[in-house]
């Protein structure tokens, strides 16, 4: 009979979610869950611009993974876990009363009304189009447009990273871009 001797740090982020699965062990959740909070800190801090609510996020979205992880197939967790910080945030942003900054504000000029007053509300809404206006891209346009601006790479690093040249890649951001303030503007009420 053979011993099974890999410890928990051998094993791959694979091997601990079906072993948490399996077992419910919140050592293990917490094991897979601390080699990735540093990129979950960051995330958090990204959208927040504050460190000690980050750290709190951090906290807050670990205790929703008990929840999460067993809603879900989860095929990649680190991609996975990226895009729960990222959603758990900017819930907490439009939940806030004294409204939020989202960094895609940067690159879409938004059509607004001068004469409305600029409230959460209407932030909320205009998130919640951008957010399907990116949907709606061509493919390349939404990675490109994706690793840019949301995960702020910078054009080698897009290139590197979707197998697009950099040519490719300054084509897809820029019409990117225009095809959301398109979008954007036609759907605004």
């Amino acid at each position: 009979m053979k011993i099974h001797t890999a410890s928990k740090q051998a094993l791959t982020d694979k091997e601990l979610l079906d072993r948490y699965t399996a077992t419910r062990s919140l050592t293990v959740l917490g094991e897979l869950y601390s080699r990735h909070s540093e990129m979950v800190y960051y995330v958090c801090l990204r959208y927040f611009k504050d460190s000690e609510r980050s750290k709190d996020g951090v906290m807050q979205i670990f205790e929703d993974l008990i929840h999460k992880v067993d809603r879900q197939q989860i095929i990649d967790f680190p991609k996975w876990l990226y895009v729960v910080s990222k959603n758990h945030c900017l819930m907490a942003l439009r939940n806030n009363k004294q409204g939020f900054i989202v960094p895609v504000d940067d690159f879409v000029e938004f059509s607004t009304n001068l004469h409305q007053e600029d409230n959460s509300l209407e932030k909320e809404e205009r998130l919640s189009l951008l957010e399907q206006c990116i949907d709606k891209l061509p493919a390349k346009q939404k990675i490109a447009v994706d690793l840019f601006f949301l995960q702020e790479k910078c054009y080698k690093e897009v290139a590197e990273l979707s197998g697009y040249d950099l040519s490719e890649v300054k084509s897809f951001i820029q019409n990117g871009k225009r095809n959301l303030k398109i979008c954007m503007e036609k759907n605004a009420g």
